[in-house]
């Protein structure tokens, strides 16, 4: 009974010990965080999931050997994984953030991070709207002044990233009854490349580029001007994607028409370089994403293995 009450009692010794040590040094740790070259939302998120290991190492009463010991570093580490995934059911997305915050608070320890496999994440083709998505959008954009109507168009067909439109001058678009193309002379990298425009895009254009003339300042050479005749900024021709959205019913930014025009240049079963080379990319990696499966996609199989009974 006395050894029984005196293991209890070094048990209960040693847990106090390390919550002691476990909040002193999490306490140093959030100290020097506030210092740390990070953004506000990351330094948060640290505390918080650093706080959070902090008590579950204590808890299971080895806090203080995994705060000074590379091995036992490593297996809390690990565990703590474990008891995030199956206890508490987070996704890899979210338990690989509190790995990132564990590895920051033991490099502060002087440890260096833990030597623990991150969880993989599932590969998805980035964001793009639906065909019904696209109607609507297009039918909002039929709706809206010239101007707009062709800042969606052009984003929806020719794929411009959105600084690259913002910086189209008039010069960049030639037209003609059955043709047109639109240069983007400095994209990204500063790679110059050549669009095609459909002939949606050149109805679009048509109208505005009219109207351009009548409003358009002297010298002033931006294709897509603001009332007062001068050139819009990106952050203005982002609020005009965005505005038409609301209209259609989406919540979407520039950024996602462009998505979706890759989208549909690989789906369409198009050549993967020719469409490196006209979205801009400089990695052919980049423009392979889009062939990847999308939420939609796997939904769709799922749904189709269905046996009627």
């Amino acid at each position: 009974m006395a050894a029984s009450q005196a293991r209890k009692s070094a048990s209960t010794n040693r847990r106090h010990g390390d919550k002691g040590a476990v909040a002193a040094a999490i306490e140093r740790y959030r100290r020097d965080l506030e210092r740390a070259p990070l953004a506000a939302r990351t330094k948060d998120a640290y505390a918080q999931h650093v706080g959070a290991y902090g008590a579950w190492l204590v808890g299971r009463g080895d806090g203080d050997d995994a705060l000074s010991d590379p091995r036992a570093r490593d297996y809390a580490a690990r565990d703590f994984k474990r008891h995030l995934k199956v206890e508490r059911g987070w996704k890899p997305s979210s338990v690989n953030l509190a790995l990132a915050a564990v590895d920051h608070f033991n490099r502060f320890l002087g440890l260096g991070p833990a030597n623990v496999k991150r969880e993989p994440l599932a590969q998805s083709a980035p964001r793009a709207l639906s065909e019904d998505e696209q109607r609507a959008l297009l039918r909002a954009a039929e709706a809206s002044r010239s101007r707009d109507r062709a800042i969606v168009v052009l984003l929806l067909y020719t794929m411009p990233r959105l600084h690259e439109l913002a910086a189209l001058n008039i010069d960049d678009v030639s037209m003609s009854a059955r043709k047109g193309l639109l240069v983007i002379r400095s994209g990204k990298g500063d790679v110059y490349r050549e669009v095609p425009l459909n002939p949606s895009c050149r109805n679009a254009l048509e109208p505005w580029i009219k109207q351009r003339g009548e409003r358009v300042t002297d010298g002033e050479r931006a294709l897509f001007v603001g009332p007062k005749g001068r050139r819009l900024s990106p952050r203005a021709v982002d609020l005009v994607v965005r505005g038409v959205g609301e209209r259609a019913g989406l919540g979407l930014s520039a950024h996602i028409l462009r998505h979706t025009c890759v989208t549909n240049l690989v789906r369409g079963g198009n050549d993967l370089v020719l469409v490196a080379e006209l979205a801009g990319h400089r990695r052919l990696e980049t423009t392979r994403r889009y062939s990847l499966p999308s939420d939609a996609d796997r939904q769709a199989a799922m749904d189709a293995i269905e046996v009627e009974h």
